[in-house]
């Protein structure tokens, strides 16, 4: 039996079709999971940004979202979760209870207040791309605490932006809403996929190898 290779994003709510259009930048075409049959086969899923709360419920409705603890626990899917996303892989909620609890971090809802706090901004995170990061900030939470085997990969302003584990990333931000390809290329790094060699920096990805 071959290796799961497919790419997945979470369709129930929120931002599915920049996160498509960004992978599909770096050759890959994603499939859009709304059901727990449409899980078999994937490698990596991301969780995208939206309404952390929304998202909750309509994994439990779905049975979704023990079918994504199962498949991480058990056969070694590979996620990505981006803004909301990243509340729902915390094992900690601060006020709330956890949804997923797939990575040892403790996040804040919407710790920067309302839609008009949200900003742009630019910052180097070395294990992600050599090159600064334009990054954009929604209602962003923070990620108060990361505890070990998970891995701090941005801290601004006295808080933690970013962090991962070898089969979890979590962004506070929103990276498809930017044009760079940085933090999707990372994560498909990480789900096994290997690039082809090319000049520039949006060169695709091939089959895992």
């Amino acid at each position: 039996m071959s290796e799961p290779t497919g790419i997945g994003i979470l369709a129930l709510q929120g931002g599915v079709v920049e996160h498509r259009q960004h992978l599909a930048a770096l050759g890959v075409a994603a499939r859009e999971v709304r059901t727990v049959e449409s899980l078999a086969g994937l490698r990596g899923l991301i969780l995208p940004g939206g309404e952390s709360t929304c998202l909750g419920r309509l994994l439990k409705l779905t049975g979704l979202g023990p079918a994504i603890v199962r498949a991480f626990r058990e056969d070694g899917l590979v996620v990505w979760g981006t803004c909301a996303g990243a509340i729902l892989l915390a094992d900690e909620v601060v006020g709330e209870s956890p949804h997923l609890s797939l990575m040892p971090i403790a996040v804040a809802r919407n710790a920067f207040g309302s839609q008009l706090d949200s900003f742009r901004t630019t910052a180097a995170v070395p294990a992600v791309a050599a090159a600064p990061i334009p990054l954009v900030f929604i209602r962003a939470p923070q990620i108060r605490r990361a505890d070990p085997p998970a891995r701090i990969l941005l801290e601004i302003g006295g808080y933690i932006a970013a962090a991962e584990t070898d089969q979890a990333l979590a962004t506070v931000f929103h990276p498809e809403l930017s044009d760079d390809l940085s933090f999707h290329r990372h994560f498909l790094r990480k789900c096994g996929h290997r690039e082809t060699l090319g000049p520039d920096r949006s060169r695709p990805f091939l089959a895992v190898g």
